[in-house]
């Protein structure tokens, strides 16, 4: 190899790297101890092992035999099933996008207020006398707008926002388990949220989460906490010594992963005592919900240090402002990195991959490198569905379990299609597989059926679960964005089917 393709390839610790930033998300850890516990943790071991790595070797396949591809998924689908299929599967997935734009627009506001003022003070917002429910759904309108503005101006207007933000998340997962470590010293090695053996990860102590259903439920979180590894499939073919790096790279950075979120949780639970501050006669119960979880909880780790080393009340309330301000700094960067690329980036890769006619070519017109059409209309149809859940209601937790519930269900059903389809591609011969890690029929059925049962199982339990326990709209949001886009989605390729049979009969007739 010469110096020139070393310098081109990913080294496994680079590889391990990408994947870390990737997937990891520092929200995760905080939100799931308020929904779980530590019972949440051996969720995400199971995930680990019986979702993520097996789905993370299949998206390396894909990935590897359609590098040369531009449509991403909808390659990957065309390839291994058909069109129909593959056009339906990357809807989905552009419909998750969509989802996940309308919980950033809005989620983004409770960071800028601990940014400013140390707290979350979303709840008392309010703009020509409405709600803050309300309001916060129109400051998100004014957000999306902005940012389909910027960014239809061009890329170079993208890359100086997202460029910022990523180093400062990152030192969030020191300051948690830092902190955390600082606490546990500070108060002689006692846990605030006591470790009693079996039943601390077996039980939550939220009361909505006291059953198995709803327990199991709680399973699609963890696997949305996953989310993103599709895009590290790629990377095969530019990673070096594939063969070796990569399956090894992947397995590293999954027990990383893995292991991070469950020492993530377990640190909450150092400076956290569940009741005393997030239960309903708690400290932060009558405020805290899934929006603003992780703020409040690391206002009080920043309370707690202050505590466990002799502060005054008023120093340990400024510590743990501070502590709120600093996190809301980083994640608001984050999430505005994030909305920004969201905002073109999906969209290009759902026109570069579709077959010419399949979209409307007015919508498929890019000026300076970017489908500005198709992003004002992405924007429009964003501010709708943010105007009607934020209108839909007026209780704030309940805003944000839906909004949480729509993107946990809208990001992870597409994975049930994509590793569905994956018995195909590793049937059809006439594709060229350069890298291949389920090398005989039966491993690749079983796993293929683990993966795909997982994610159904888990979006089933999600999806049913509000309903049974008397939470109906709940349910119906959590399907409406899927359902919605798929039925536009077979509208618009049984239009293409119609389109192309018109022009083969017009042909033959000449």
């Amino acid at each position: 190899m010469t110096e020139t393709q070393k310098k081109k390839t990913i080294s496994m610790r680079a590889l391990i790297l990408m994947t870390f930033t990737t997937v990891y998300g520092f929200n995760n850890m905080p939100r799931s101890f308020y929904l779980m516990g530590y019972s949440a943790i051996p969720f995400f071991l199971v995930s680990v092992l019986l979702f993520f790595i097996p789905f993370a070797f299949m998206m390396a396949e894909y990935g590897a035999a359609f590098k040369n591809k531009s449509g991403g998924i909808y390659s990957w689908m065309e390839k291994s099933v058909n069109s129909k299929y593959a056009f339906v599967v990357t809807v989905m997935w552009y419909a998750s996008i969509v989802i996940l734009m309308v919980n950033l627009s809005t989620a983004i506001w409770i960071p800028l207020s601990n940014a400013v003022f140390g707290t979350d003070t979303t709840g008392t917002w309010s703009l020509f006398g409405l709600s803050s429910t309300k309001t916060l759904g129109v400051l998100a309108s004014l957000w999306i707008a902005t940012v389909t503005f910027i960014s239809a101006k061009g890329i170079d207007k993208v890359k100086k926002v997202t460029s910022v933000g990523g180093v400062a998340v990152m030192a969030l997962n020191l300051i948690l388990i830092g902190g955390g470590l600082l606490v546990l010293i500070g108060n002689g090695g006692q846990l605030a949220q006591p470790f009693k053996a079996l039943s601390a990860v077996v039980t939550s102590p939220h009361p909505g989460y006291q059953n198995p259903l709803s327990m199991l439920s709680f399973l699609v979180f963890t696997l949305f906490a996953f989310g993103g590894i599709e895009v590290i499939g790629g990377l095969v073919d530019k990673t070096e010594n594939p063969e070796k790096n990569f399956p090894k790279g992947l397995l590293i950075a999954s027990v990383i992963i893995g292991t991070g979120y469950a020492i993530g949780i377990f640190a909450v639970g150092i400076f956290t005592n569940w009741e005393a501050i997030l239960g309903i006669t708690g400290q932060y119960g009558e405020v805290i919900n899934l929006g603003n979880a992780t703020y409040l909880i690391m206002n009080n780790l920043g309370y707690q240090i202050g505590a466990a080393f002799g502060a005054t009340e008023s120093m340990c309330m400024n510590i743990g402002n501070w502590t709120a301000r600093i996190v809301g700094i980083s994640m608001v960067l984050s999430m505005a990195g994030a909305f920004f690329t969201l905002t073109f980036a999906p969209l290009k890769q759902l026109i570069a991959g579709c077959p010419k006619g399949l979209l409307p070519d007015k919508i498929t017109e890019l000026k300076d490198g970017m489908p500005v059409k198709a992003m004002i209309l992405q924007g429009v149809t964003t501010i709708v569905i943010v105007l009607l859940v934020a209108f839909g209601g007026d209780v704030m937790a309940e805003f944000f379990d839906i909004l949480v519930a729509m993107t946990n269900v809208a990001m992870t059903l597409p994975y049930m299609f994509i590793s569905a389809a994956f018995i195909g591609f590793k049937r059809k011969e006439e594709i060229h597989k350069p890298y291949v890690v389920f090398k005989n029929k039966f491993s690749t059925i079983v796993i293929t059926w683990v993966v795909t049962g997982l994610v159904a199982f888990a979006n089933l339990f999600s999806i049913v679960e509000p309903a049974i326990n008397g939470n109906v709209s709940k349910t119906l949001w959590s399907i409406a964005g899927p359902v919605f886009f798929i039925i536009i989605a077979l509208t618009m390729y049984g239009k293409y089917e119609k389109d192309l049979s018109n022009e083969n009969l017009i042909y033959d007739n000449k």
